[in-house]
């Protein structure tokens, strides 16, 4: 299993994590198999996709603070929005790897979701051949 550590700056961002993944599954060697990409966070997330343009990672971001703004909840840490947004989001993908590559669509990157930052978080990557 491999562990990646990654500082988010501010509360809410999305973080490219495409090219860190790439890496991983290179030097895995594997040529067919599978790659779990797995968030041990309650107040972070991961997914899929647009990598083109990054005025989609703002738009989600700015849809998911309408939909589930930080309001009064009954969770005193006041974080309760974080854990609803990365609920959303999901803690884990999974990647098909074929040929050595992952079979991401032509347009789709891999992010890192954090909802309650800045904080050092986790991200771990495991391999199934």
């Amino acid at each position: 299993m491999i562990v990646f550590e990654i500082n988010t700056p501010v509360r809410e961002v999305m973080v490219d994590i495409t090219d860190m993944v790439m890496q991983e599954i290179r030097k895995s060697g594997i040529v067919d198999g599978a790659c779990v990409i797995f968030v041990p966070h309650t107040t972070a997330g991961v997914t899929i996709n647009e990598n083109a343009d990054p005025t989609v990672r703002e738009d989600i971001m700015a849809a998911l603070e309408r939909v589930i703004p930080n309001m009064r909840f009954k969770h005193m840490e006041g974080n309760s929005d974080a854990h609803i947004k990365a609920s959303l989001m999901g803690s884990s993908v999974t990647l098909i790897i074929e040929n050595g590559k992952p079979l991401l669509g032509t347009w789709q990157g891999i992010y890192f979701c954090e909802f309650d930052g800045p904080r050092r978080r986790k991200v771990y990557i495991k391999f199934l051949k």
